[in-house]
């Protein structure tokens, strides 16, 4: 039954309008005309050219037949391009798929026929790649290629990025979406085994994740954004979108070298950045070579593992200050971030930096985040200690997985969406998670979480990247082995040194039994792949 709030209160075109961050890029392009939106190797955009292109690029796309419900592919480095592409398609009701360009071609074409491609942008330092792509495939998508002077090649595709853009009205009037639930991106995961699986995202759950994520990491119209987070990956974690609704200023990096980083943040005054613990530690070590500190610091949202607290205290002493977030290809990116309390600062280095690396509290879009108990049914208390499996609700949360209903379902089980995380609780309210379901290792009845034994792997001066997998044990069932990458400069370093220094920061039973050197395979968004560790173990 109505109540008196409701009769004749119903929703009006001027007091409802779905959301969409396609909307940004209209508003910052009103209120900041002039200024600098983007800054790439070859261009300089005003946010007034930022749209315009957005716009006309769009009215090609309409004009060519892309409308509601078609997917958009594009394979391409962090440029305007694929920048202008968060926008221009989804203007049409298309879905953007913004590709992995470092994905193999069978994997590209599982990518392009499983999500129906309907038009692919490609940059021409792809073009082989793309040419063994859509020559296996019955009905490839149409081609048009995005041409730069890096680039050595002329295009075999049919259409061109800027002759499209060129052919666009500048006027076009684009209109919102009816429904904000309806799909705005498709995005594969790096599954480890099998095939990716497709993760629609919807454009309320953008625009609240881009609004979020601006809120979470301090952004305002003075931040300069450097792109060394691949766009590609959960659509560069909703910043595509979150630095054009503060109307601050994106700095495109096709690829992350050290000296091109530097520069730029030299050059063009950044202020923030993003990016995996590989980037962190890549720079971390070319700038400590150098003795590079920086002349002020730069904001630094560090994805993936939580850092160990070394590496939180080289990144101070470089001049980046470290922002630890936490998610997954299904919550938009990031999803809970370790906000720093005011009685922190008075801590210690080592106590500061075990706080920060916890992944913390649930961001402004996420309603709710709990540690659930093995039964499923019940929260784990919150003593720090209890594991079990971390989850989720909220606004910032896949639509599901694209033709998968029982993944989709087993997901979202128990109106829980389930990271497959486990975690603790700490009496603070923070969660730190332990480890993945399937990392933990389970010696004599002992559950270790490998992520503690590389937090004190890391604090080793010769170590430059540390992975730990469970080792078939006669005895104990599993026990820990330790694959170490030593840093170029690291000297001599045996596996005894390694098993003597773990001894003075662990207790016996989560020592590693066994070290293995050399470099550790990663996926294609610079995850440390541990199931390819685990088959060297079996097989070795």
């Amino acid at each position: 039954m109505a109540n008196q709030f409701q009769l004749g209160l119903g929703k009006r075109p001027a007091n409802y309008s779905a959301l969409t961050p396609t909307s940004f890029l209209k508003r910052s392009a009103w209120i900041f005309p002039d200024k600098t939106a983007v800054v790439d190797d070859d261009t300089s955009l005003s946010y007034r050219q930022f749209y315009e292109r957005c716009r006309r690029m769009a009215c090609t796309l309409e004009e060519i037949g892309i409308g509601a419900g078609d997917t958009v592919s594009i394979l391409c480095h962090n440029s305007h391009e694929l920048l202008e592409s968060h926008y221009s398609v989804p203007m049409t009701g298309a879905v953007l798929n913004a590709l992995n360009t470092r994905l193999d071609a069978a994997t590209l074409r599982f990518i392009l026929q499983h999500g129906e491609a309907r038009l692919l942008f490609y940059d021409t330092e792809f073009e082989p790649l793309v040419a063994e792509v859509v020559a296996a495939m019955d009905s490839p998508p149409l081609l048009a290629c995005i041409e730069h002077a890096a680039s050595a090649r002329e295009g075999f595709a049919a259409l061109s990025y800027e002759d499209m853009i060129a052919a666009g009205d500048p006027g076009y009037e684009w209109k919102k979406v009816d429904d904000e639930w309806d799909a705005i991106s498709l995005n594969y995961t790096s599954g480890t085994t099998g095939n990716p699986k497709g993760v629609v995202y919807h454009h309320r759950g953008a625009y609240l994740a881009a609004m979020s994520n601006a809120m979470a990491f301090n952004m305002n119209p003075d931040t300069v954004y450097l792109w060394t987070l691949p766009m590609f990956h959960c659509n560069g974690w909703g910043y595509t979108w979150a630095i054009t609704a503060i109307g601050g200023t994106h700095v495109c990096l096709r690829k992350v070298q050290p000296d091109a980083v530097l520069e730029r943040i030299r050059s063009c005054g950044v202020t923030h950045m993003c990016g995996a613990p590989v980037v962190l530690n890549m720079l971390l070590n070319d700038f400590e070579a150098r003795s590079i500190e920086l002349e002020r610091a730069v904001q630094f949202a560090l994805g993936g593992a939580a850092p160990p607290s070394p590496v939180v205290r080289r990144a101070q002493k470089t001049g980046f200050d470290i922002t630890h977030l936490y998610g997954l290809t299904e919550t938009y990116g990031p999803a809970a971030l370790c906000v720093i309390q005011d009685d922190w600062r008075g801590l210690d280095p080592d106590e500061l930096a075990r706080k920060m690396a916890r992944q913390g509290v649930a961001s402004f879009a996420i309603d709710e985040m709990q540690v659930l108990a093995t039964d499923g049914n019940s929260f784990v208390p919150a003593d720090g200690s209890t594991l079990g499996e971390l989850a989720l609700r909220g606004n910032t949360l896949m639509k599901g997985y694209l033709k998968n209903e029982k993944s989709t379902d087993e997901a979202f089980r128990d109106g829980w969406f389930h990271s497959g995380d486990l975690a603790v609780m700490h009496p603070d309210g923070y969660v730190e998670i332990k480890d993945r379901a399937k990392d933990i290792i389970i010696s004599g009845g002992e559950n270790i979480s490998s992520q503690e034994v590389e937090e004190v792997l890391y604090r080793h001066p010769g170590v430059y990247e540390a992975a730990v997998v469970a080792l078939a044990d006669t005895h104990w069932g599993e026990v820990p082995c330790a694959f170490v990458c030593l840093k170029p400069n690291a000297g001599p370093v045996s596996e005894q040194d390694i098993i003597d220094f773990c001894r003075a920061g662990m207790a016996s039973f989560k020592i590693p039994k066994k070290v293995v050197f050399g470099e550790l395979p990663k996926t294609s968004t610079g995850k440390i792949r541990k199931n390819i560790l685990r088959d060297q173990l079996k097989t070795g």
